[in-house]
């Protein structure tokens, strides 16, 4: 009771105090669901897998196969992203009446309580179009939502980008486009550049992208994460390794170095793609016939302490970049 009376009051100031000031930010998915929960296993199961064994994951969760819906378990995972000094969480959203936007409002309540800001990432749902991102905002502003990362714009024409710029803006919102195309961007009326893709979009494009970006006076919000192995989740061959965690360390490094304006993390807890930072169980490394990766040897960490590692790591960078680089505070759409 206590948690919902508090996520009632900060939702209420969030606008005005968690937004202020965000630099670290981590993509993050409500869509998980369990059979106990919600009456199936829902992404868990992705590709014909079989929980509670076999799931669309090469890594299996230290808190074990979660519902999204379970309010217990968002409370500790935004407890989580803020101990890791991660100031907001972008939700993946696949439009109004899906199930993560049924989800979106307990998000909001308990970043809310650890003072996290949200932001909304908006996917490309089925019909998706300028004018219904229009009417999305306008939706998800009545939830305090100020910040957008639109995840492959230029699916869409620029022209009519461009043209609806005053109505994606009213009121105050700011927008990211997910392109290394910094010019499009910036004729599409966005306020910033993100990659999102950690494979496509490597650490030694962050400078290129950032020095274009401050030309064109838009913010530049580069993608860091710690690796990528979908080969359960989606079938997709490539993998980006780990190294114990010298991945993320560079991309880090090299978001730094690039003069980046804010961090973007991929992700928090996409585990189809292998590239989540939430704790990943240790051990068994075996469950049936299924063999899943670990953290084990992150750092030189092993066992039960290797399950925060990237958590942990994600602390250190965070606390890095606030302390040697600058915030840029204007863009082209201000």
């Amino acid at each position: 009771m206590r948690r919902l009376v508090l996520s009632v009051l900060f939702v209420l100031v969030l606008p005005a105090t968690a937004q202020a000031g965000v630099r670290v930010s981590a993509f993050y998915y409500p869509w998980y669901g369990t059979s106990a929960r919600d009456g199936a296993f829902q992404h868990w199961s992705q590709r014909g897998h079989a929980p509670p064994n076999d799931i669309a994951s090469a890594y299996y969760p230290a808190r074990g196969l979660y519902s999204s819906s379970d309010r217990l378990v968002t409370g500790a995972q935004m407890d989580e992203l803020r101990a890791a000094g991660i100031d907001e969480v972008a939700v993946s959203w696949w439009g109004q009446g899906s199930p993560e936007d049924a989800r979106l409002p307990e998000v909001v309540a308990a970043a809310g309580v650890d003072g996290l800001a949200v932001a909304v990432h908006v996917e490309p749902y089925q019909g998706r179009t300028v004018a219904s991102t229009v009417a999305d905002i306008v939706y998800l502003r009545t939830l305090g939502i100020r910040t957008f990362y639109v995840y492959r714009p230029l699916d869409l024409p620029i022209a009519d980008w461009a043209a609806a710029k005053a109505a994606l803006h009213e009121g105050g919102t700011t927008l990211f486009a997910q392109t290394p195309l910094v010019g499009a961007a910036a004729a599409g009326g966005f306020d910033g550049v993100y990659t999102y893709d950690i494979v496509v979009y490597g650490g030694g494009t962050f400078a290129r992208l950032c020095a274009q970006a401050r030309a064109m006076k838009l913010l530049c919000a580069p993608s860091v994460g710690p690796g990528y192995d979908a080969r359960r989740g989606s079938g997709d061959p490539v993998v980006k390794p780990r190294r114990n965690g010298a991945t993320y360390d560079s991309m880090w490094k090299l978001a730094i170095a690039s003069g980046a304006d804010h961090v973007t993390i991929t992700s928090y807890n996409e585990w189809h793609e292998g590239t989540q930072i939430e704790p990943a169980s240790p051990s068994p490394r075996r469950r049936g016939r299924y063999r899943y990766i670990t953290y084990d040897g992150a750092w030189g960490l092993h066992g039960v302490a290797s399950e925060q590692a990237y958590l942990t790591r994600t602390r250190y960078w965070a606390d890095v970049f606030r302390s040697t680089s600058p915030l840029q505070l204007k863009t082209s759409a201000s």
